[in-house]
């Protein structure tokens, strides 16, 4: 998984840092909320750490300009044992969860494996972006018409919908969509990304995917 960790203590945030890439995690930390804002609108992520007490721009401030995006990203808050107002304020912001300082990094850890193992429990059914809707369950694509789309290509079209107007790499669809086929490659991404422009046009939309074969792909509305 690729991790975003907002923690304005320099040692705590090494220490998160060092170990979840220990652990095969993907980590970008960052100092303060304002440089999480930023880097949640430029990159993927599958897990957002806030800590709530931070400079330039708060945790709380921070998540509720991330949700206002419509950024659905599993979002931890890392909050004091005093902070219970605070805590009570994430959740209602949009929070997913959060866990009270000072933490165990095993608890941390077996946190972020229990996200890993029920990935799919935090995927929305409904996603919409501009004029395009998916029905996850009936896997079905609708927008001026409706169209139904196989397995792969469901996933493929929710990641893309949980992460518009962000360049995806090949390398993180493969990881996301195609994560239990070893043979999959970028030949791969490019056929089912043209099997969903293909079925974008048919219904009618103006949502659109950009990109080339091998590079990176975005969703833009």
């Amino acid at each position: 998984m690729r991790v975003l960790v907002a923690e304005d203590e320099p040692q705590l945030l090494r220490v998160l840092t060092v170990a979840m890439q220990k652990s095969g995690y993907d980590v970008d930390p960052v100092d303060n909320g304002l440089k999480a804002v930023e880097h949640s609108k430029e990159n993927s992520y599958d897990v957002i750490l806030l800590d709530i007490m931070m400079p330039v721009m708060d945790g709380i401030t921070a998540l509720k300009k991330i949700r206002a995006r419509g950024d659905k990203t599993y979002i931890l808050m890392l909050t004091a044992k005093a902070e219970v107002d605070d805590r009570v304020t994430g959740l209602d912001s949009g929070a997913d969860d959060y866990i009270t300082k000072p933490f165990s990094l095993k608890e941390l850890l077996a946190r972020l494996r229990s996200k890993e193992r029920r990935e799919d429990e935090y995927t929305p059914n409904e996603l919409r972006v501009g004029d395009v809707s998916l029905n996850v369950a009936e896997q079905e694509l609708v927008s001026q018409n409706s169209i139904r789309l196989s397995g792969t290509e469901t996933q493929l079209m929710n990641y893309f919908l949980l992460n518009e107007g962000k360049e995806l790499s090949t390398e993180e669809l493969l990881n996301h969509v195609w994560k239990n086929d070893q043979d999959a490659d970028s030949s791969v991404v490019w056929i089912y990304v043209s099997y969903l422009r293909r079925k974008l046009e048919s219904i009618q939309s103006t949502v659109h995917i950009d990109g080339e074969k091998g590079g990176s792909y975005k969703l833009v509305k």
